[in-house]
């Protein structure tokens, strides 16, 4: 009987009394599967990341120990069997992390999970950088060499960045903390969580899905700020089919502009290079079977990891928060302003051309590759059935990612 009793007490719904909060984010973990299932939002990254969630809320699965990675670093002595010591517990108490001190003694010792393994892959910034090589790998540059003025819509969508980033500063944020927050704006996942690993590591979760769920709601945000900036003659704007582009143009691309950012911004390099060798491998013709496992098995693969992983941050002591709840409406307002930022330029540089541009390509610059450039396209036609912006939006929309990148480079450099 005993054995009884103990095997009840040791289940995790004998547990999960003892903190109802879990409770809730299970309850968020199954609407983000609503989401990714039924909806459809983005159910490649959505679901990994839902999935993530409910692992790790999970009472006595012990797959994932925030305390492995407390004050942003990964404390490799303990993933080797180390016990706590007390400098380390006072460390824990002493910082934003105090909460991970609760019922640790000295001289325990923590049997890392599975997703506390996985999660290295991300705290190491190694999953962002594989994923670029397949976004890279999977992205046509030629639109932007073709109409090289679209460089400058994607640079001006990354303004909801660095307005979210004073906004975060003035509300209480530290600028690292703030950083993080505004690259939400860019609307690039990858991006954002290899800026948050460097500059804020405790925020990871709240800030990936915060990320991932508004690129996948990018149908419901953009439309209506679109229509909102544009009158109807200017979402009519006819443009003209682009020029074509060498294959030369498309293979020395990704070579300048690797050199270029790398040396402008050296902290851009891994996203940028990585971004680079994806399109490089692809553009030149030589190596088609790495382009094609960087497309799919390694994307696929590097998806699954990452979302896992991302999800597996989101515990119910880090996520149910005010803090949580103002990142995410501050991402929202990050996600707006970009969206804004490349419009509105959009029309300026209409009061100096010959060829007028359609404005609603200039949304696009926000990064969220193709789902930006397919809403641009959308918009245009419900106004203009014979106007097809689809290649014209991907300009500003690959310039997006680069600029994104960059914008994360310049944020680590200053605030890392």
């Amino acid at each position: 009987m005993n054995a009884i009793i103990d095997f009840i007490k040791s289940t995790g719904f004998a547990l999960i009394g003892s903190d109802p909060k879990v409770l809730v984010m299970l309850a968020i973990s199954f609407v983000l599967l609503y989401l990714a299932i039924v909806k459809k939002f983005e159910p490649l990254l959505l679901l990994p990341i839902a999935f993530g969630m409910l692992l790790t809320n999970l009472p006595g699965a012990d797959m994932f120990h925030e305390v492995l990675f407390a004050g942003g670093h990964v404390h490799w002595d303990l993933f080797g069997g180390a016990g706590v010591t007390q400098e380390f517990l006072n460390d824990l108490s002493a910082g934003s992390s105090a909460y991970l001190a609760e019922g640790l003694s000295v001289g325990d010792t923590i049997s890392p999970g599975l997703l506390d393994v996985l999660y290295l892959g991300v705290k190491l910034g190694i999953y962002p950088c594989l994923i670029f090589v397949g976004v890279g790998a999977m992205t046509d540059f030629g639109p932007l060499i073709a109409n090289p003025k679209s460089m400058l819509l994607g640079a001006a969508a990354q303004l909801g960045i660095f307005i979210t980033y004073i906004a975060a500063n003035f509300l209480g944020f530290t600028p690292q903390q703030a950083g993080s927050i505004g690259i939400i704006g860019g609307a690039d996942g990858p991006t954002a969580i290899y800026t948050t690993m460097i500059l804020a590591a405790e925020l990871l979760g709240p800030i990936a899905v915060a990320a991932y769920s508004y690129m996948a709601l990018i149908g419901v945000i953009q439309p209506p700020i679109m229509k909102a900036l544009t009158t109807k003659k200017e979402r009519s704007i006819v443009m003209k089919q682009l020029r074509p582009v060498s294959k030369t143009e498309k293979i020395i691309f990704p070579i300048v502009v690797t050199v270029f950012v790398t040396l402008l911004v050296p902290s851009a390099g891994p996203l940028i290079g990585s971004l680079m060798l994806g399109n490089l491998m692809k553009e030149s013709g030589v190596c088609d079977r790495l382009s094609k496992t960087a497309q799919n098995e390694l994307m696929n693969i590097v998806t699954i990891f990452l979302g896992v992983s991302v999800g597996a941050t989101a515990t119910a002591a880090t996520f149910l928060t005010w803090r949580t709840l103002g990142i995410i409406l501050m991402g929202i307002v990050a996600f707006s302003m970009g969206t804004a930022g490349g419009l509105l330029l959009a029309k300026f540089m209409n009061l100096f051309l010959k060829e007028k541009i359609n404005p609603l390509i200039g949304s696009a610059g926000v990064s969220a590759v193709p789902m930006a450039a397919r809403i641009s396209q959308k918009v245009g036609q419900q106004e203009n059935p014979g106007n097809f912006l689809l290649m014209h939006a991907m300009g500003p929309n690959v310039a997006g990612v680069i600029g994104s990148a960059i914008a994360a480079g310049v944020l680590i450099s200053l605030l890392g």
